[in-house]
């Protein structure tokens, strides 16, 4: 059921000086997008997944994003297995859950059904790196 893993959501205090960090650190930024009073950046590091640095993620666990190919089939299954999963969360690249665990670790799913709408934010900036 699981495909690749993605992207690291990240949640960040301060996305411009983190953005600086990363970047320092031989990261690229694929883009920085300031909408409804939050910041969020995405960086590549590697040949790893996507950094997605975002001020409104609450807490201090990243989140695992990991693409599925059918969201609904997926999360019908989780559900069979006696998982809970969260509300459909929005991003760029489409729609999302996030799979509740009994720890700290956060694991969320997406269906990878606007490449098209993420693909062009690319080189978006909305924001300096401090």
């Amino acid at each position: 059921m699981f495909g690749s893993l993605d992207f690291v959501y990240l949640p960040s205090r301060d996305v411009a000086a983190d953005v600086t960090h990363w970047t320092r650190a031989g990261g690229e930024v694929v883009f920085t997008v300031e909408r409804f009073g939050t910041r969020v950046a995405m960086i590549t590091i590697g040949e790893g997944p996507g950094f997605l640095l975002a001020q409104h993620l609450e807490g201090d666990a990243p989140v695992l994003v990991y693409r599925v190919h059918d969201l609904a089939a997926a999360v019908g299954d989780l559900k069979e297995r006696g998982l809970e999963v969260s509300e459909l969360f929005e991003f760029p690249y489409g729609e999302a859950v996030e799979v509740r665990s009994p720890g700290p670790q956060r694991v969320a799913i997406y269906e990878r059904s606007r490449a098209d709408r993420g693909d062009s934010l690319r080189g978006r900036r909305d924001f300096p790196a401090a």
